[in-house]
């Protein structure tokens, strides 16, 4: 039967009924390519409605059909949820939760970008440099200060030892005083990290 024999049967009534429960019944079974003229769509289009579980088929002695007034039904109602927006799948659902908490992980960090700038701008940051330079400045005074301790400790106590022992006193003080210097560089950071923008 053609799609125009088919609408015209249906028109005149021969093909649905009322079964005994008021439910429309008859219409018969129908290859994908009746139905998708039948809809105005392409026969991909059914085949992808089918796979999505839209429109039911029915196995029968000539392969898969499709059952008209179920179809029809299915296919109204697929298109009024849809008109509603009462038909969101699953994975449409997922899609945009993952959407939403990217957008609030974006304005998030967008909020903290811009604290971040007004705090530097407010100058509660300073440059990796200027640190770098600052920390430089104090352990050179700190090292002046630590090597000159063994000449003060000798100063101290020149008068209650000999002159020669005192010296000896003062070099196994400086020679203690430079290798705790020595492991404490070690022990520190040797590497800079990666230059940046410049702030820290």
């Amino acid at each position: 039967m053609t799609i125009e024999q088919l609408t015209g049967e249906i028109l005149r009534g021969g093909v649905l009924h009322l079964d005994n429960n008021g439910k429309v019944a008859g219409g018969g079974y129908y290859r994908v390519e009746i139905i998708a003229q039948l809809f105005g769509v392409t026969v991909r289009r059914i085949q992808q409605l089918t796979q999505e579980g839209v429109l039911p088929t029915t196995e029968t002695p000539e392969g898969r059909r499709y059952d008209l007034v179920p179809t029809i039904q299915k296919y109204v109602q697929y298109l009024s949820d849809k008109a509603y927006g009462k038909n969101r799948s699953e994975k449409e659902t997922e899609l945009r939760q993952q959407k939403l908490e990217a957008d609030i992980a974006l304005k998030e960090s967008q909020g903290e970008l811009h604290r971040l700038r007004t705090e530097i701008a407010a100058g509660k940051y300073i440059s990796i440099e200027e640190v770098t330079l600052d920390y430089t400045r104090f352990f050179v005074t700190f090292k002046k200060f630590a090597m000159s301790l063994p000449s003060r400790l000798t100063g101290i106590i020149s008068g209650h030892v000999d002159p020669l022992e005192a010296r000896h006193i003062e070099k196994d003080l400086t020679g203690e005083v430079q290798k705790l210097l020595e492991a404490f560089v070690v022990a520190g950071v040797t590497e800079l990290p990666p230059k940046t923008n410049g702030k820290t």
